[in-house]
């Protein structure tokens, strides 16, 4: 108990910088994105010198009683940590040489969470949906058949959820399972797996796959597949001859913004398999001949990274990367182009770019990926943060269209 102590009245310091670290831990992922951005420096600064005051009392408290502080909740809260000390480390050289001291103050604020801020309570209820539908081997004959019966198993889901009194996962599963709706994959048990065709596939010559990052589920697919739309309308704009298809891929349940596994490769480990099981069903649909581009947000680019290997894809652009687990593009093992891409206002870009053992587990992701040292082809993506890679009219989604496309002289460079 005595090493409990020590932590909490730590922790009672730590506490006191609520925007910076503590309030982080309970808010909503669009808070955090907010309050991310707008921070005074001045504000996270003061903040991290009282973390580091902290470590001392903090790192015996850890090592004494680890199994009874440091819980679930507490590393619920590790990647905001990570992100908000990383705001006073803009210097690249900088971030470097202080390393170690951010490591301590993540190791701080997992303290702090497990004995402050509990956060046991924010799991959501499971809720009914059907088991998804037994479909028939998938190529271009049975690409309708597949369509409709998803849309039948969503519009169930939707009578499910309704009955267990969910009146949002309810409308978004009838969104899903509105009339013209090309659903290639759909399974509204838990947070909700989606798989959803925009243009015609089996008459594609070129198909753009996007990999959402963290918090993408069923109750906020709307923004993903606004993202999906947002290209397909721009491929059709661009060359009109062209016969192109995106898909948007919520194949995989994605980690929580505020949470340990989204400092992980657990989750990208376990999406790996079923994203090449995507890739060798459109090649199935669409033919062998067709190129095909992974288009990688986020936290999808390490989903992305750990497919990469014999993975038939042409292109695999990585944004708003965080890193990907790899040491270099050359590490991925592809003869796909690797390109990567960061918008100028994008705060994934303070988020330190290394990778630390903390109590067996590998946290974080290495190498940055517009980096010269990772090795991708860097191109332009314009002044936006970190949702607008898809924003209509951006150049990032302008470059990504060149990319699908094959037009690799025509991307932009900053």
């Amino acid at each position: 108990m005595a090493c409990r102590a020590d932590a909490v009245d730590c922790a009672e310091k730590v506490r006191r910088c609520d925007d910076a670290v503590g309030r982080a831990a309970m808010v909503r992922r669009d808070d955090v994105v907010g309050c991310a951005a707008m921070v005074r420096r001045d504000d996270v600064v003061g903040c991290a010198e009282k973390v580091r005051r902290c470590d001392d009392a903090v790192g015996r408290a850890a090592k004494a009683c680890l199994d009874d502080a440091v819980g679930p909740a507490a590393k619920a809260c590790l990647d905001d940590a990570v992100g908000r000390a990383a705001k006073v480390r803009r210097d690249h050289k900088a971030r470097r040489s202080r390393a170690g001291r951010w490591r301590r103050a993540v190791l701080a604020a997992l303290v702090t969470a497990a004995v402050v801020f509990p956060l046991s309570a924010a799991v959501r209820p499971e809720i009914p949906a059907p088991a998804p539908a037994v479909l028939a081997p998938l190529d271009a004959s049975t690409l309708d058949e597949a369509y409709a019966a998803n849309r039948a198993d969503a519009a169930e889901a939707a009578r499910m959820a309704a009955a267990h009194h969910d009146r949002d996962r309810a409308a978004a599963d009838r969104r899903l399972a509105s009339p013209g709706r090309q659903l290639l994959a759909f399974d509204g048990r838990g947070s909700g797996r989606v798989t959803e065709v925009l243009g015609d596939l089996a008459r594609a010559d070129r198909v753009a796959v996007l990999v959402p990052g963290s918090d993408t589920g069923i109750d906020t697919y709307g923004r993903f597949h606004a993202a999906a739309a947002a290209l397909h309308a721009r491929l059709v704009r661009h060359t009109p001859g062209t016969r192109t298809a995106v898909v948007a891929w919520l194949g995989y349940e994605t980690p929580g913004t505020v949470s340990t596994t989204v400092t992980t490769t657990g989750r990208a480990d376990e999406a790996a398999p079923h994203l090449r099981a995507l890739v060798r069903q459109l090649r199935a649909v669409a033919g062998r001949e067709t190129h095909v581009a992974l288009l990688c947000h986020s936290y999808g680019s390490v989903v992305c990274a750990r497919a990469a290997p014999h993975l038939a894809v042409d292109d695999i652009a990585l944004v708003g990367s965080p890193g990907t687990g790899a040491g270099s593009a050359a590490s991925l093992h592809t003869r796909a182009r690797v390109w990567a891409a960061r918008g100028g206002d994008d705060w994934v870009e303070n988020v330190p770019h290394l990778s630390a053992d903390l109590f067996g587990t590998t946290v974080g992701f290495g190498t940055d990926p517009v980096s010269p040292a990772f090795g991708a082809r860097v191109f332009a993506a314009g002044d936006g943060g970190h949702s607008d890679y898809f924003r209509p009219g951006s150049t990032s989604l302008t470059n990504l269209a060149r990319i699908v496309l094959g037009e690799t002289k025509a991307v932009t460079h900053d």
